[in-house]
């Protein structure tokens, strides 16, 4: 393909990509497909000779299209949010053209610098500590990670390196294996599976703290946990507490946890992977109040915030005690500045070596729709969670079971959780609408989460229908 035909062919995929968003909530939000449906549809080796683009392109649709689950239909309720809009899906482009892989800031100057100056716009939106912005010379800043996932991990391992340095420091026949066996981190019980995974990767003990009775995790209960195993010699080192959590959006208390994460000497992750976006909403931002707590901060602008996956924001308090966990400098990869105090090489900041130049999409979005236009985006959101709520209270049968703080509800028939996985069965056969559900307590809950960016009051409307009339036709045959 050449440059002539490269301008002739992009054309016709943006236009295949705007007709594809334009009707996307004309095809069937979750696929027909059964498990292994793609391998006999496709030759088992690839072509000798070269295919035309027309054959590709129509292929999509008839091989590709029918096995996808279509997360920016507006009957798409699961999960949380993924942001797509136009101003990222151009920058996307760029960003494959450019093709750089900025690991140090020599291997793409502008890569490393938009990065550095994307994270302290977004910080500022967000009215985060000043601590956590780089500026001109701060001993913070922020870096884009793939996930939410992964920067747990990364301040995990931060962590995890400056006790171990801090207690061999202060006693110098200490072993790294006698001091790793004995760390100890811990997380809300409503906190992500990717935390406990991360103490998996990271060789540590991770220890869950009940919430209470709105799924928060309070100082008391962590307080209590601290006690017990410090009394059995272990080493308390890493708290993460979540804004947000997936199963209800509930908030552990940062306020009461923090104070007790400094006054322990213990490192403070907060995790706000989706409701982050919302805290650039002055009436949202509450949520974050206690985050000067905290040692590193994260939450994902591919959520809820338009720019398209992958861009999981995270800062830290000190930037040292990132680079000082996973810093090495071969000499392929040093540079002539490298010592001139004003360069970040993110590659110390991240597990991979390798890294996208994914802030052209915060700068695009950021400027196609002003803080403004991205306030009023979240605000819609909330509205609609708020009005499917209300429609919720209206029928006697169903009830909400978690407070509705952003875009997502829990509900429920009144019954047995049988009844409820029943009922969620219909739903997802039905191929309508698509819902995935959570434990509450013992009880099994219907997640409702307002996710595209097409989607309005109608389509919410439309799904309650729907739900209403197959929770009817359950009851019935439960009666028969």
């Amino acid at each position: 393909m050449n440059s002539g035909e490269f301008r002739r062919r992009g054309k016709e995929m943006v236009d295949f990509v705007a007709d594809y968003l334009e009707g996307i909530e004309r095809r069937q939000v979750y696929p027909d497909v059964e498990p292994g449906y793609l391998r006999p549809l496709i030759p088992t080796t690839a072509p000798e000779e070269p295919d035309t683009f027309e054959d590709i392109l129509n292929d999509v649709e008839k091989i590709i299209m029918p096995g996808v689950t279509h997360w920016h239909s507006p009957y798409f309720f699961a999960y949380f949010p993924s942001a797509n809009s136009y101003p990222a899906l151009l920058a996307d482009i760029l960003c494959g053209a450019i093709g750089c892989i900025g690991f140090s800031w020599a291997a793409s100057p502008a890569c490393t610098e938009l990065e550095t100056v994307m994270m302290d716009w977004l910080g500022k939106m967000l009215k985060l500590p000043e601590a956590f912005l780089a500026g001109q010379g701060g001993e913070g800043g922020g870096v884009i990670q793939g996930s939410a996932s992964e920067a747990t991990l990364v301040a995990l391992l931060a962590a995890r390196t400056k006790v171990v340095r801090r207690l061999q420091a202060a006693s110098p026949g200490l072993t790294q294996g006698a001091i790793m066996e004995k760390l100890v981190a811990y997380s809300s019980d409503q906190a992500h599976s990717s935390v406990e995974r991360a103490g998996l990767i990271g060789g540590v003990k991770l220890k869950a703290i009940p919430s209470d009775g709105k799924f928060a995790m309070r100082a008391s209960a962590l307080q209590e946990a601290l006690e017990r195993d410090k009394a059995e010699g272990l080493i308390p080192f890493f708290v993460v507490a979540t804004l947000g959590t997936t199963s209800c959006c509930s908030f552990d208390n940062l306020l009461e946890v923090g104070p007790i994460c400094n006054k322990e000497d213990m490192w403070l992750h907060i995790d706000a992977a989706y409701a982050g976006s919302s805290f650039i909403c002055p009436e949202f931002r509450h949520l974050l109040n206690g985050v000067e707590f905290a040692d590193s901060f994260n939450f994902n602008p591919h959520k809820w915030m338009l720019v398209n996956f992958d861009c999981s924001a995270m800062w830290v308090k000190k930037r040292t005690d990132l680079i000082g966990a996973f810093k090495l400098d071969p000499l392929y990869l040093k540079h002539g500045h490298q010592d001139s105090g004003l360069i970040t090489d993110y590659r110390h900041w991240q597990l991979p070596l390798g890294r996208r130049f994914r802030s052209l999409k915060m700068w695009f979005v950021f400027r196609m729709y002003g803080v403004k236009g991205l306030q009023a985006y979240i605000r819609k959101h909330v509205q609609l969670a708020h009005e499917f709520e209300r429609l919720v209270h209206q029928d006697p049968r169903f009830e909400v079971c978690a407070e509705v703080t952003l875009g997502l509800v829990c509900f429920r028939l009144k019954g047995s959780n049988k009844l409820n996985e029943d009922l969620l069965e219909r739903i997802n056969k039905a191929k309508k609408i698509h819902l995935v559900p959570c434990h509450l307590r013992d009880k099994f809950v219907l997640r409702f989460a307002i996710c595209a960016r097409t989607v309005e009051f109608a389509h919410v409307q439309w799904a309650w229908e729907h739900i209403r009339q197959l929770a009817t036709d359950l009851l019935r045959a439960e009666k028969d």
